[in-house]
This record gives structure tokens, C-alpha cells and sequence, in this order.
């Protein structure tokens, strides 16, 4: 495919992932309106659940428990779109809604089975290179992976996903300093808090602010990141990215959680492999002195033209039982959390627009605390079919 300056630079800067750019130009449907178009996907699953364990370390909503042995609907994805153009002043949007069971883990959900995922202006000022601004519902600056499963390595997400913000009401800036340099920076309410939720949070949150205080203290949510892109002249590495992220989550009368994110992209001398890793890190998201970390490796082969198999190793700890193991044993007494996993996924290309593929997910619990309902171990089989229009 071929992308323009823009979105290269948008690439860089992480405001925008290569799966939904990918989306967005594979079979976009021309509108009645000029320069927008119209797009989006149907994802479903079969799981199985073996073994005794009957669940598996949090990672997202699509391998939870009410997941299991059998088969789902997990989102329909409806995207209109007007992108910026190469216009000094350019102006355009994105409204992106999800439809179905995963709905209700976003932080735009706004009934049962129904959330907007992102929905912002899109602005450009005539700024040296030029910069570009995001104002309202948007993704998160961080993480190796986005939650629209199919535009994933894998279907189910790694636990590094778990500890990352979903999304954010602010507003955002990106600016590609030179072909190798991007930054992004920006402000939103809060870093996990619902859509439109301000600080402090004198409610339960995601409930009308009927009560308590509705207004906000002024504290926001900060965050900002960095990308570098090897240049073409560096042979095999060309294309090669890193990419750093900070995102402080305000907190009224507490402190503040703060997401550290590091991810790696690289190609290798064999044409037909590409390998990646990502390091997440959140500070006192569970509490004063709390603390939790995980680091994934991945590996992608292309094996025919049809035929690709990805893996994807992980390590995640924590200092308290905060966040990995679901603990679903009365019994469990919890503690210092210490997970190893291993996903294994095979992609066959077979229809045109579809996603077609087969996962295994092991979860192995190192501590021996029998996280899994009385087991050290947990398994869990899974069939993806999703279709991109």
C-alpha cells in the first residue's frame, strides 16, 4: 500500500498504528460526503478452556472468562472518516463506534453492548513541518498492541495490555521533526477514567455524575512520547522503529499513576521474519507504593503468501496482587505476582478481507500460589474470524 507524508509521520509518532491505517485503505466504501469514507469489521471467536483452571491471567475483555467454550460475537466496528489532507490548513475527523459484548470494557461505553472508541476533530496549522492536533475521544499514545484484535499480532492481547489506558478525552499534538524524529504530546481528563469523567472522582466511575461534585479540580492527565525510525540507509534495519511513551494519570487526593512504555519493531536479514518487544510499566496504579510490570517478545513468520505464524513470550510481575491473576479461588491468599505465557497463533489468508486464524494461550503461574483455581497453569484454545470492510 502506499501511505502519504502524512501518515508516515503519523506512523512515527505512534498517533496512528500500521492495523488501522491498513483498515482504513484495504476497502474503504466512498461516501456521499467528499473525502470521507466509511469502514469497519465483524470479529468473532470460538474459545476453549482445558484444564482445571478456569481462567486465564487478565490480558482483556475478549479472553474472559464468559468467553469460554463457545462461540461469540465480539464487536461490530462501524469507522466514518474524513483524514487530513496536504493542505496547509486541513481540517477532517474520525467517529469510530463499537457494537457488541466487548463494547463494555471501553472507556466511551455508553450503555450495554455500546461504546464510542474514539470520535475527534482532526486538525493541521501550517507549523513548520506541520502539526497536527487530535481534540476529543482518542487511543492511547502507548502500547505494542490496539484493541481491535485483528489488527494484532495475536488475537488475545499481552498483559502489558491490561495496565495500559484504552482511551482518552483531550486533546493531542504530533509533530515529525525530521524523517527519522516524531514527537506527540498532549492532555486529557483523566488516564482510565471514563469518557468526559473529570477529577475528582466524587462518584463511582462510569455512573452519571448525579452525585457528589461534578466538577472537575482541574488536574489532567499529561503524557507524551517519542519516536525513531531508522533511515533507508541502514540496509536490512531500514524501517526499524523505537518508541517511548509517559502517561501521568492525575488523581485527586492520591498519588498519581504514571504508564512507562517502550516498544521495539524491527525487520531481521530474513526477509520473511520481523521480530518486536515491548516493556510496560505502571507506578502506583494500584495504590501508594504499588507497582507492575510486563515484557513481551514477538516473533512473525511468514511462511507462504497465505500462511503466517506469530509467537509471542511474556514475563509480568508485580510487588502486590494487583492486576495479572484473576483469582477466582476463594482459598488464593495472593501476594507478589509472577506470570510466564506463551501465545502461539497461525494466520491463513484464505478469503479476501478476512482474518482467519487458530491461537493457544499458556498462562504458568512461576510464584506457585495456584492463581488458576487451584492450578499453576492455564490453557486456553481459540478460532478467530473477522471480515474488513
Amino acid at each position: 500500500m502506499k501511505f502519504n507524508k502524512l501518515t508516515v509521520g503519523l506512523l512515527a509518532t505512534g498517533v496512528v498504528s500500521l492495523g488501522s491505517v491498513a483498515m482504513a485503505d484495504e476497502s474503504p466504501i466512498s461516501s456521499l460526503v467528499s473525502g470521507t469514507t466509511i469502514g469497519g469489521a465483524v470479529d468473532t471467536s470460538g474459545q476453549w478452556k482445558t484444564g482445571s483452571g478456569s481462567t486465564m491471567a487478565n490480558r482483556f475483555i475478549n479472553t474472559a472468562p464468559d468467553h469460554y467454550n463457545g462461540i461469540n460475537l465480539e464487536f461490530f466496528e462501524f469507522r466514518i472518516e474524513k483524514p487530513l489532507d496536504e493542505g496547509q490548513w486541513s481540517a477532517g475527523y474520525k467517529a469510530e463506534m463499537w457494537f457488541g459484548q466487548d463494547a463494555n470494557a471501553l472507556p466511551g461505553s455508553l450503555s450495554e453492548g455500546v461504546a464510542v472508541k474514539q470520535a475527534y476533530v482532526a486538525l493541521r496549522a501550517p507549523i513548520g513541518n506541520g502539526l497536527d492536533f487530535k481534540i476529543g475521544q482518542f487511543d492511547p499514545i502507548i502500547g505494542y498492541e490496539v484493541a481491535s484484535s485483528y489488527a494484532n499480532p495475536n488475537f488475545s492481547r499481552a498483559m502489558g495490555f491490561w495496565i495500559e489506558p484504552y482511551s482518552h478525552t483531550g486533546a493531542l499534538a504530533s509533530y515529525q521533526v525530521t524523517e527519522w524524529l516524531g514527537v506527540v504530546g498532549g492532555v486529557a481528563d483523566t488516564a482510565f477514567g471514563v469518557m468526559n469523567t473529570k477529577q475528582p472522582w466524587s462518584w463511582a466511575p462510569g455512573t452519571p455524575a448525579t452525585t457528589g461534585n461534578p466538577k472537575g479540580d482541574g488536574i489532567l492527565t499529561y503524557m507524551g512520547a517519542l519516536s525513531l525510525k531508522a533511515p533507508e540507509s541502514w540496509g536490512w534495519l531500514a524501517g526499524s522503529s523505537l518508541y517511548g511513551g509517559i502517561v501521568d494519570g492525575g488523581l485527586s487526593g492520591s498519588t498519581d499513576s504514571v504508564n512507562y512504555y517502550v516498544g521495539l519493531s524491527m525487520p531481521t536479514p530474513i526477509k520473511e521474519v520481523t521480530v518486536g518487544a515491548a516493556w510496560d510499566y505502571i507506578s502506583d496504579g494500584y495504590g501508594e507504593g504499588s507497582w507492575g510490570q510486563a515484557i513481551a517478545g514477538y516473533i512473525s513468520w511468514q511462511i507462504t503468501e497465505k500462511l503466517k505464524a506469530t509467537s509471542r513470550v511474556e514475563f509480568a510481575n508485580s510487588n502486590t496482587q494487583i492486576w495479572i491473576t484473576p483469582v477466582d479461588d476463594p482459598s488464593y491468599q495472593g501476594g507478589a505476582e509472577e506470570i510466564f505465557a506463551v501465545t502461539a497463533t497461525l494466520d491463513y489468508a484464505l478469503w479476501a478481507n478476512v482474518v482467519s486464524r487458530i491461537e493457544m494461550i499458556w498462562d504458568h503461574d512461576l510464584k506457585g500460589n495456584e492463581a488458576f483455581n487451584q492450578s499453576n497453569n492455564a490453557i486456553l484454545l481459540v478460532a478467530e474470524i473477522a471480515y474488513k470492510f
